[in-house]
């Protein structure tokens, strides 16, 4: 368990420096769309090197494509728009404002998807704890953002 613990503390500090990464390729480049398209073939690239090293990629099954919810299918799709958002509007509005407001909209929205167990979450009631917690997040992101 501390293993996954360790690889999401990793994954928050990719989190902060990836948009700065993403933006800098973008703007060198002068080519936004293509800077995402390279940072997607580079992350694809990774994966399959990793599947493979490990032993871990496999082509599913017609079975295993079959039981896929339909909505699972759009995961893609919301990595490209954190991309764009990484290239549109991180350079404009700063780290620690797109962090933050990365972050808290995707706690309050969580909230809402544990709540009512959606997209293959567990539920997990919208106590007053919690919500009293995304409260503070947002006005935590606004004194951010406006200072």
């Amino acid at each position: 368990m501390i293993f996954l613990y360790g690889l999401t503390v990793l994954a928050g500090i990719a989190n902060a420096i990836q948009p700065g990464q993403n933006a800098t390729l973008s703007k060198s480049l002068g080519l936004p769309i293509t800077a995402g398209l390279i940072t997607l073939l580079i992350s694809s690239s990774l994966l399959l090197a990793g599947g493979l090293a490990l032993g871990k990629l496999e082509v599913p099954t017609g079975q295993q494509l079959s039981a896929v919810p339909w909505w699972a299918w759009f995961g893609g799709f919301f990595s490209v728009l954190l991309i764009l958002a990484q290239l549109y509007a991180s350079p404009s509005i700063g780290a620690a404002s797109f962090l933050g407001i990365i972050v808290t909209v995707g706690v309050v929205c969580s909230i809402g998807l544990d709540h009512f167990g959606w997209v293959g979450f567990p539920v997990h009631p919208a106590s007053i704890w919690r919500m009293a917690g995304a409260v503070l997040m947002i006005a935590g992101v606004a004194l951010v953002a406006l200072f």
